[in-house]
């Protein structure tokens, strides 16, 4: 492990400081309690922002502690948790994949999308490919459960469900606002810059060819804080 703390790891941190910090002033009315907890939130904005801009960044830490100020809830309503997101793994009578490259990013990566109320999660899973791609996709199963942050492809704590499906349908007509391109590729033909392909492109592959696969998710930290991420 290296002697320095990685960005992943400050953004880690601090989000998990904050998340702390919110969810002890959602449940207390004691005003002493509520001063210490701001102290935390304070520290964890420090650590953000040193993550995303370096030391020198501190000095503009009060925007994060602001915008987690506007998050606060009270009690259960209160208690910080991850968001959770859909990621549809599309595949085609070829075996190809189905990847969009991100309007706001640049970079390639599956279908995705918040999980909305009222909405089950297979359910965001078609819509998201509907909207993004003009695909029509049957969700199979889920095969894989990622956190955003551990990976390293989210500045915010979030949930990710992957979900093998199957296109039915439609045609490949990628959104104009939310997508630059969108294709079908092979294992082999994965575009560079594809956002956290490493991790997930063996296990989908594997899945899509027929290999038989438990849900794939992040592995343990041992100990959780200081361990590899």
């Amino acid at each position: 492990m290296s002697a320095e703390a990685t960005e992943k790891e400050l953004r880690r941190w601090a989000e998990a400081l904050a998340g702390i910090a919110r969810t002890g002033m959602a449940f207390t009315d004691n005003e002493f309690e509520r001063e210490r907890y701001e102290e935390i939130l304070a520290v964890a904005g420090d650590i953000k922002a040193a993550a995303d801009e370096g030391r020198e960044g501190a000095l503009d830490a009060e925007g994060h502690v602001v915008e987690w100020m506007k998050e606060l809830g009270e009690g259960v309503g209160g208690y910080v948790t991850p968001k959770v997101a859909v990621g549809a793994a599309v595949f085609n009578d070829e075996g190809k994949l189905l990847l969009i490259q991100r309007a706001d990013s640049g970079v390639w990566l599956y279908p995705t999308g918040w999980c909305d109320v009222g909405y089950s999660a297979p359910e965001v899973v078609v819509k998201e490919v509907r909207e993004e791609t003009g695909i029509e996709a049957e969700p199979i199963r889920l095969i894989g459960v990622l956190d955003g942050l551990q990976l390293g492809v989210s500045r915010i704590p979030l949930f990710s469900l992957v979900f093998l499906c199957r296109a039915v349908g439609g045609e490949l007509r990628p959104h104009p606002l939310e997508c630059l391109d969108a294709g079908w590729f092979g294992r082999d033909e994965i575009p560079e810059g594809t956002l956290g392909s490493e991790r997930w492109v063996p296990e989908i592959f594997a899945v899509i060819e027929g290999e038989q696969r438990e849900v794939f998710y992040d592995d343990l930290r041992q100990p959780v804080w200081r361990g590899e991420a």
